[in-house]
């Protein structure tokens, strides 16, 4: 065989059905233009896309209109369209992907009024024949619409709660978790905490229900550590506004009164994931010490200043679209997409099942723009991702930290390892 045909030949087995396809083609007909006579030996190019089988992805993205917790400081502006435009932004990428496999994808957006039932709404879409979901719902609602009857084999990604009963007692088949969990932030602060020998931990936590689910996670990580909770006091004051004179006052006098007599600590850890008084703490402590958990050093899924990886360039690309930053909602609802989109690529199928089970296997992993590919955990359908730890404006570290190690996967130290998960799928309702 001639070295044109030798060329040619390894071009050619580097050819897939995906994106490198075009690629390929591209490449055996530069070789080819020298000896057309050699090339002509080769069996014919890859199809072009207009000849490959067309397939339509139609996902769904639902959600209701939450009172939103106002944000506590003037620089972050209130957000109406947060997950949606992440969601928006990697249909664009799945369709440019789309483009070269004849595959077409779609969003369909489903938002209720905050007083509205969502269950109506999800029956209809159902009822269509909708089966992939983008759910950004709270917990009580996300369990509604798993629990019809008619999501039996949906496909349904939460992309916003963090409750663990969703990943535990409370899991369910037709749900997948794509927001990190309470006990995966709580655990790569923990993570990050001992590498720094801060050991010593007291704890503040709000009254709300979402507090002290944070709260919960946050006592486990440090049981699991090794850490130690000198003490625990809940947040029982009514927070003043700091847009006022009389607010900063308020303020200034609370947080030390808050946070005197406690016994030697090393951090002060805050659950207030309803932002009522997190930020408030900051430079009022009544001893001087770093504030972690709800503010201060979050433990997040994405934050605006990751730059690794290529993150900069996911954030210009966002920036764009939305003219505003990325959030953690954005980025869930943008990786749910990737997910489904990476799934019907890699197997040309758009059925429930088809993509499910590709996502269940060993041969699955999205980017995410975090230098690994992110799965699925096969007990309670949790994504395994490295968690980002950042302050205001600047990353901080990343977890899972150097010498946690796991027998399989580094990212399973977050969150409920599989022999700790209540998850007990066959006994759900679907």
């Amino acid at each position: 065989m001639s070295v044109l045909n030798s060329k040619v030949t390894i071009l050619r087995r580097g050819c897939g059905r995906y994106i490198a396809a075009l690629v390929c083609m591209s490449a055996i007909a530069v070789e080819a233009a020298a000896n057309p006579e050699a090339a002509a030996e080769q069996p014919a190019p890859p199809a072009a896309a207009s000849e490959l089988p067309a397939i339509s992805v139609e996902i769904n993205y639902v959600t209701k209109q939450y009172a939103e917790p106002p944000p506590l400081s003037l620089l972050d502006k209130v957000l109406t369209d947060e997950g949606v435009q992440g969601a928006r932004v990697a249909l664009k990428e799945n369709n440019m992907t789309g483009r070269l496999l004849n595959h077409t994808y779609t969003l369909k957006e489903t938002i209720v009024p905050a007083k509205d039932d969502i269950v109506g709404p999800m029956k209809e879409l159902l009822a269509a024949g909708q089966r992939f979901f983008l759910a950004n719902l709270e917990q009580a609602d996300l369990l509604a619409v798993a629990d019809l009857p008619e999501a039996r084999d949906a496909l349904i990604f939460n992309v916003r709660a963090s409750d663990d009963e969703l990943r535990g007692a409370n899991c369910r088949p037709n749900l997948f978790h794509i927001m990190p969990s309470y006990a995966m932030r709580a655990d790569a602060l923990a993570q990050y905490l001992l590498w720094k020998k801060w050991r010593q931990w007291f704890l503040i936590v709000g009254q709300k229900p979402e507090d002290l689910a944070y709260a919960a996670a946050i006592k486990r990580a440090a049981s699991r550590y090794g850490a130690k909770i000198v003490e625990e006091r809940v947040y029982k004051f009514d927070a003043g506004s700091r847009r006022t004179d009389s607010g900063h006052q308020q303020i200034q006098t609370q947080m030390p009164m808050l946070t005197q007599g406690v016994p030697q600590h090393d951090v002060v850890f805050v659950a207030d994931m309803s932002e009522t008084f997190g930020d408030y703490l900051q430079y009022r402590t009544s001893v001087p010490r770093p504030v972690v958990g709800s503010h201060g050093l979050q433990a997040l899924a994405w934050h605006r200043s990751f730059e690794q990886y290529a993150g900069t360039q996911m954030q210009n690309r966002f920036e764009r679209a939305a003219n505003r930053s990325m959030t953690e909602r954005d980025y869930a609802a943008w990786l749910g997409m990737r997910a489904f989109g990476e799934a019907v690529t890699r197997t040309s199928k758009s059925d429930v099942a088809g993509v499910r089970a590709y996502m269940m296997s060993k041969e699955f992993g999205v980017a995410g723009f975090k230098g690994q590919g992110m799965t699925f955990r096969t007990w309670d359908h949790q994504m395994r991702q490295p968690v980002l730890l950042s302050g205001a404006r600047a990353l901080v570290s990343i977890s899972p930290q150097d010498g946690f190690l796991h027998q399989k996967f580094l990212t399973d130290t977050l969150g409920y390892d599989e022999p700790e998960t209540q998850c007990r799928m066959t006994k759900k309702p679907n």
